[in-house]
């Protein structure tokens, strides 16, 4: 029996953007694959997004932000880049690996009162669970949660 495919999600700073797809694939996706997330820098779990993934339904309490360099030996089947800046400085990964790129907008420098920066957050968690929707009835055939 063929291993999961490895899908690694790539943004910057690896913590708003990567985390919640990572958290929504990972959802979705269960032991049908193994979902890592990455930045190109690590800024630290952004508090809020674990905030607004909670209110859906989705624990990413416990994710880290890790440099992509740490999976540089992981064999990945699909690199998901979640920003332009990850797409431009994305490393060179073996030619098997199939890259999709979506721009999001970075929730984290959302400005102004508190409840319109989570505004901010929650629009772009809900963009980004439906591209995690779409990403798995694409490439695995599922029905969306």
């Amino acid at each position: 029996m063929a291993s999961p495919p490895n899908i690694l999600v790539l943004c910057t700073g690896n913590s708003c953007r990567s985390q919640l797809l990572h958290g929504y694939l990972r959802q979705l996706l269960g032991a049908r694959a193994a979902v890592y997330s990455a930045g190109v820098e690590t800024h630290g779990l952004n508090p809020r997004a674990v905030q607004v993934m909670a209110e859906d339904g989705v624990d990413i309490a416990q994710h880290t932000s890790n440099h992509v360099a740490e999976y540089a030996a992981v064999p990945f089947h699909y690199v998901l880049t979640v920003c332009d800046h990850a797409q431009e400085a994305c490393p060179v990964f073996p030619s098997s690996a199939q890259k999709l790129h979506h721009n999001f907008a970075d929730p984290a420098k959302a400005t102004g009162s508190e409840a319109e920066i989570l505004a901010q957050f929650r629009r772009v968690r809900d963009e980004v669970k439906a591209y995690a929707n779409g990403f798995v009835q694409n490439h695995f055939g599922a029905k969306s949660a």
